[in-house]
C-alpha cells in the first residue's frame, strides 16, 4: 500500500512529505538556511514540537531561538535540564537535594537549592553534570496523563506546589515532560533533545545561583551582570507572599477557595500603602529633594502611584506638583525616526532637553515659569497660563521613561533629585519550577487598559508588545540599577480580578491572525488562576489604572 503525502508550503515552495514525517526531520533539511537553532514549527499558524509528526497538509513556517516562542522553549528546556542534573547529583551523594527556581534576573533564573549548600565546589559538579547530559543527546519526551493521577505523581515526587496548582485544573489532562525517568510539568513547548542546550553558565549569587541563558546571540551565553537592588526589591516580594501565605498560583487558589480573598486584597493594598507612606516620609526628612524623578516600563502603574505617593507627601506637609515629560516632546517635525520612516517616541531625543533643564534650572532658584502642554493632535507644545514657582514646601514629581537618565537632567544637582524606578515584579510562582515572568503580567495590564481608554484591541496590544519591549531595553532597563528606590507595583491577587477582564479580549483573536499563538498561552496561563470579583477592590488601587473605576484620573 502507498504511503500518504502531504503538500506543505514552507518559505513560499510547496513541498511534499510523507505522513509520519516529523518537523524534526524537516526541520534538519532547512537548519543551514539559519543562523540560529530551529526548536519549534508554527504549522497552521499553531505552534508545534518538533518530534510531532505530518499528518495534514498546510502552511510552515521555523521558529529558532532567536524568536520570542524559541528563546522560551531555549529557557524551559535548559531549566528541565538544570533540575535533572541537580537530581542526578542527589542520587550520586545520597542526599534530599531540590532546586527552587524563583524569578528571573537580567537573562537568567536565580534559583536556591534545598537540602545542599551552593558554593564554588557544587556549581562546578552541576555544571559538569549539565554539560554530559547535553553531550548525550537525551531525548525530552512528552506524555500525558489525567490531572487525577498529576495530583498524585506530584505528592509523590514531593512537589506540593503542582500538586496545589492542579487541584484546581479545569483540563482533563496534563503534559508531562522528562528526561530520563526524571518528571516535571512545564508551562509551554520544549526543545527535542538535550544536545540543543549547550549554551549557559551558572553564576553564584546571594546566597543561591543564577541559571544563565543567551541573549541576542543565541549562540553565547549572556554576560551576568550583578542588579543588587533589583534583586532585594523582588526578595521582598518573596517575603511579602510569605507573609500573606500565598508564594504560589496553588496557594492563591486556596485562599480564593476557601473565602479569605478579601483579606488577602485588604493587606496587600496595606503593605502597599504604608511602603508608599514610608516614602513619603523619606522625601519629608530630605527638605534638599526637589525633584521626585519617577520611571518604569510600560503598564507598571506610574500615574496612579505618583497620584497616591502625592497624597502621601500632602499628609507630610509638602505640596507635591505632578510634572509629565511627554509635555517636553519637541514638535512632531523634528521628532527622531526609526529607520522605517516611523516617529521615534521612546527615544531621549524626542524630549526638548535643554528646554527641560532651562525650566527646571530656573524653578530650583525660586524663579516663576511657565510650563509647555504638548498638545499629541497637533504634534506641538503649547502654553496655557501653567505657572509654577517653587516655595520651601513645594515639591515636583516629574513622570516620564527617561526619568533616570542623568543625560535628561543634567543641569541639576544630583542632590535635588530622588529617583523612583517602578515596575510590576509579582512575587507569585506558578510553581516549584514555572516562574511567573513579570511581562505577562504587565502585558495583560496593558491589554485591558488599551482595550477600555483606547479602543485598540488585545490583537494590536500583542502586535504592538515586542517593540514597546525593545523600547524599554534600550531605554529604561539600562537605568533602573541607579534608582535611589524601587517600588513593586504588583499585587498578590491580581492576576485573578485580570482575568475576567482579559479572556474576553483574548478570545476575540482569530486563529489566523500571527498574534493568536501568543493569546493562545495568555490564555492557557490565565486558566491556572481562580477568578475574583473586583468589588472589594479600593478606588485608589494600582489595579483601578487598568480596569477602571479609579477616583484618581487616569
Amino acid at each position: 500500500m502507498e504511503e500518504k503525502k502531504y503538500k506543505i508550503l514552507i518559505e513560499g515552495e510547496e513541498k511534499e512529505y510523507t505522513a509520519g514525517t516529523t518537523y524534526l526531520e524537516i526541520a534538519q533539511q532547512y537548519q543551514s538556511k539559519f543562523q540560529d537553532d530551529i526548536v519549534l514549527v508554527l504549522f497552521n499558524n499553531r505552534l508545534r514540537e518538533l518530534w510531532k509528526k505530518v499528518k495534514i497538509g498546510g502552511e510552515l513556517s521555523f521558529v529558532t531561538t532567536k524568536d520570542k516562542a524559541g528563546r522560551k522553549a531555549y529557557r524551559r528546556s535548559l531549566t528541565l535540564l538544570m533540575q535533572r542534573a541537580v537530581y542526578n547529583l542527589a542520587k550520586e551523594d545520597k542526599k534530599p537535594v531540590s532546586v527552587k527556581v524563583e524569578h528571573s534576573i537580567g537573562q537568567g533564573h536565580y534559583c536556591e537549592l534545598l537540602g545542599e549548600t551552593a558554593d564554588e565546589a557544587y556549581i562546578t559538579r552541576l555544571r559538569q553534570e549539565m554539560y554530559r547530559l547535553t553531550e548525550e543527546k537525551r531525548p525530552i519526551q512528552k506524555s500525558s496523563i489525567s490531572t487525577d493521577e498529576a495530583v498524585k505523581l506530584f505528592g509523590e515526587l514531593g512537589m506540593h506546589d503542582k500538586e496545589r496548582l492542579f487541584a484546581y485544573r479545569r483540563s482533563s489532562k496534563v503534559n508531562i515532560y522528562s528526561i530520563g525517568n526524571y518528571k516535571d510539568y512545564f508551562y509551554g513547548y520544549m526543545v527535542p533533545n538535550t544536545g540543543y542546550l549547550k549554551y549557559f553558565e551558572l553564576k553564584l549569587y546571594e546566597g543561591g545561583f543564577v541559571l544563565m541563558f543567551p541573549d541576542k546571540d543565541t549562540r553565547k551565553t549572556a554576560e551576568f551582570i550583578p542588579s543588587h537592588k533589583l534583586f532585594h526589591v523582588l526578595r521582598e516580594s518573596v517575603e511579602w507572599g510569605e507573609k500573606l501565605d500565598i508564594g504560589t498560583v496553588g496557594a492563591l487558589n486556596d485562599a480564593i477557595a476557601q473565602g479569605r480573598v478579601r483579606d488577602v486584597i485588604l493587606v496587600s493594598e496595606a503593605l502597599m500603602e504604608r511602603k508608599i507612606g514610608r516614602l513619603a516620609e523619606e522625601i519629608a526628612d530630605k527638605p534638599d529633594k526637589k525633584f521626585v524623578m519617577i520611571a518604569g516600563p510600560s503598564s507598571s502603574g506610574k500615574t496612579t502611584f505618583s497620584h497616591r505617593l502625592s497624597i502621601q507627601m500632602m499628609a507630610q506637609g509638602l505640596k507635591p506638583h505632578p510634572i509629565a515629560l511627554d509635555d517636553y516632546y519637541v514638535d512632531r517635525v523634528d521628532t527622531p525616526k526609526h529607520p522605517d520612516g516611523t516617529y521615534n517616541f521612546e527615544c531621549l531625543e524626542a524630549l526638548d532637553i535643554e528646554l527641560f533643564n532651562q525650566d527646571m534650572s530656573a524653578l530650583l532658584k525660586g524663579e516663576r515659569v511657565e510650563l509647555p502642554t504638548y498638545n499629541f493632535r497637533t504634534g506641538k507644545r503649547e502654553y496655557k497660563g501653567n505657572y509654577k514657582q517653587l516655595r520651601k514646601n513645594d515639591i515636583l514629581v516629574l513622570e516620564g521613561i527617561h526619568g533616570l537618565n542623568g543625560k535628561l537632567s543634567y543641569s541639576l544637582p544630583e542632590s535635588s533629585k530622588l529617583k523612583i524606578y517602578i515596575s510590576a515584579l509579582t512575587q507569585l510562582n506558578i510553581d516549584e519550577h514555572n516562574n511567573l515572568p513579570t511581562t505577562d503580567g504587565r502585558m495583560i495590564r496593558r491589554i485591558i487598559r488599551d482595550a477600555r481608554t483606547r479602543n485598540i484591541s488585545a490583537k494590536e496590544t500583542i502586535a504592538m508588545w515586542d517593540s514597546v519591549r525593545r523600547g524599554e531595553e534600550q531605554y529604561i532597563f539600562p537605568f533602573q540599577e541607579e534608582a535611589d528606590i524601587m517600588f513593586n507595583s504588583a499585587l498578590v491577587y491580581e492576576l485573578a480580578v485580570l482575568k475576567q477582564y482579559a479572556e474576553p479580549l483574548l478570545f476575540e483573536i482569530d486563529k489566523s491572525c500571527p498574534e493568536y499563538a501568543e493569546a493562545k498561552r495568555l490564555l492557557k496561563f490565565l486558566d491556572y488562576f481562580l477568578p475574583v470579583p473586583s468589588e472589594d477592590i479600593a478606588k485608589n488601587s494600582i489595579l483601578r489604572e487598568f480596569i477602571g473605576g479609579s477616583c484618581f484620573h487616569v
